[in-house]
């Protein structure tokens, strides 16, 4: 009995069937990102949120429903000062760095381009910048304030994130823009990515490319309707 012929599907109608699939068995995009080709090795996902005071942002890298690391305003206080911090949950750790014993721990503020893997420097650092302040004596208002830490009014910086996935390490990355003036510090997410492979580095910013899979708020429902 002769083989059957293979018959390639047609480019357009293969990706369609393939968004169909992929929307009919994902039940949340960590499956969604399980369901890429096994080429793909970076997942990338586009953010735009800004830090609430109260409120920690929390960070679920690869779209698993465990939150990995949070981040959130801290130390608000009428006499202290405020900033912003980063919290690694479980055994997760960030890449920093430890100055003075006067001046503190801090997590680095990669910029872009910098490898991130086992060459860096990981532990629980948490503070990104503090913001040091004076108050008026009679109403204890903040009366002027000066940041302190290497996420002081900087744009498009990288935490360096080490993160278990099944007990194996990877590791990821975090943007953020901090802009620090007079008693406000304003922190926003504006993306984050990690590496599928264990054990192997990434590059902070890279969001292109053939090995990269781009996650946006809305894709599952996108897919729903037939991507094309």
């Amino acid at each position: 009995m002769k083989p059957r012929p293979v018959v390639k599907l047609r480019g357009a109608l293969e990706q369609r069937l393939t968004a169909y699939a992929m929307a009919a068995s994902a039940s949340g995009i960590g499956l969604l990102v399980l369901s890429q080709p096994a080429t793909a090795r970076i997942v990338y996902t586009k953010a735009n949120q800004q830090l609430q005071a109260g409120t920690p942002l929390t960070l679920d890298l690869n779209h698993d429903g465990i939150v990995d690391f949070l981040l959130s305003f801290t130390g608000i206080s009428t006499y202290g000062g405020f900033g912003v911090s980063v919290k690694a949950a479980g055994t997760n750790q960030v890449a920093g760095y430890c100055q003075h014993l006067s001046q503190g721990c801090w997590a680095s503020a990669l910029p872009p381009d910098r490898r991130v893997g086992s060459n860096q420097r990981f532990g629980f650092y948490g503070d990104m910048v503090f913001g040091d302040c004076s108050s008026h004596a009679k109403d204890r208002s903040f009366s002027s304030c000066f940041g302190v830490g290497p996420w002081d009014n900087v744009q498009h910086r990288y935490l360096g994130l080490e993160f278990f996935i099944k007990g194996k390490v990877h590791y990821g990355w975090a943007r953020m823009n901090v802009t620090f003036s007079g008693s406000a510090v304003i922190a926003v997410l504006t993306g984050y990515a990690y590496e599928t492979v264990p054990d192997k580095p990434l590059v902070t910013g890279e969001t292109k490319g053939p090995d990269v899979i781009r996650l946006e708020p809305g894709s599952l429902g996108h897919l729903a309707h037939g991507a094309r």
